[in-house]
């Protein structure tokens, strides 16, 4: 009987904006225009790594994964989302809910570790420098970018495992505007407690075990910083950590709020504005944090244009 009633469900309505009426289609064209201008700052910035070799270190190049990443994440939730906002009925296929959760968790955990390696990246930097280069070589950053997005999509294929096999007889209208672990998984008509904790668990794994030894790396870093003679000196050295923190206290804080709690404190507005937060502004601020506050891109930008978008005339 439940794999009949589970057989039924085809299809998702998300019903996330639809109770904003007319809003939406204001909401359309902000999110829009935020969306375009994620895609063309993450690409910039990815150009100007690739372009400039003086960029071509351990630093930007995780910078230039994590621009990538964090294009493909917004690939993933904000079409979508633009054409529902416009659409009468708001809906997702089910294999495209699956496929949608599917590279939503892998892409935010890879991007969880990527954030905690450039954390270890600036630690070798700061606390190792005569050994930096020999330590955060070409091979050494590619096995932890690696790494990363392996540990990141085989948590994903868990977590979906767990979210999919779960029986929806219920209802199938995810109050959400994408899929996501727990709108989803409410809407299952067993007991989901065992799984919700196997989720809530993996959830300490990619949120706090990273968040700490990125904690940890910071003190080393600030230990370090502080036995520097000279103020300027200080000031330069954690100017090149400014950029990192601010990405992670976004990035850990938004998400820290939304998985690491019970699905009974689960409350549809506020988890919905949160989840904006981060599905569509964080990867926004990933490129502008790092352009605006870092002079060694601002500078590699303005070689870039110069060079390519006035070309010599004859």
């Amino acid at each position: 009987m439940k794999r009949q009633n589970q057989s039924v469900i085809t299809e998702f309505i998300l019903v996330g904006f639809s109770r904003l009426g007319d809003l939406q289609v204001l909401l359309f064209f902000v999110f829009l225009l935020v969306y375009v201008t994620t895609l063309m700052a993450n690409t910039t910035i990815m150009t100007v790594i690739r372009l400039d070799r003086t960029l071509h270190t351990p630093m930007y190049f995780f910078l230039f994964v994590l621009s990538c990443s964090e294009t493909c994440y917004t690939l993933v939730i904000v079409p979508k989302m633009l054409t529902n906002l416009l659409s009468t009925i708001p809906r997702i296929s089910f294999c495209g809910c699956a496929a949608q959760l599917y590279f939503f968790v892998g892409l935010a955990c890879t991007n969880c570790f990527l954030i905690a390696v450039m954390g270890y990246d600036r630690y070798e930097a700061i606390c190792n420098p005569l050994n930096y280069t020999l330590i955060m070589n070409r091979a050494t950053c590619a096995q932890l970018t690696l790494a990363s997005s392996c540990c990141g999509f085989l948590i994903s294929v868990i977590v979906n495992v767990l979210v999919f096999t779960v029986p929806f007889c219920a209802s199938n209208r995810i109050d959400h505007f994408f899929c996501d672990i727990f709108p989803v998984i409410k809407l299952g008509c067993t007991d989901t407690n065992l799984k919700e904790m196997v989720i809530f668990l993996l959830s300490i794994l990619v949120l706090l075990v990273p968040f700490v030894l990125i904690f940890i790396s910071y003190v080393f870093i600030v230990s370090t910083i502080l036995r520097i003679a000279s103020a300027e000196g200080r000031r330069k050295t954690f100017a090149t950590c400014a950029s990192h923190l601010t990405v992670v206290i976004v990035h850990y804080g938004c998400a820290s709020f939304i998985y690491l709690r019970p699905t009974s404190l689960y409350s549809s507005d506020k988890d919905l504005l949160v989840a904006v937060t981060y599905t569509v502004i964080t990867p926004l601020l990933n490129p502008l944090v790092y352009t605006l506050r870092n002079k060694e891109v601002k500078t590699s930008l303005r070689k870039v244009l110069s060079r390519y978008s006035f070309p010599k005339t004859v």
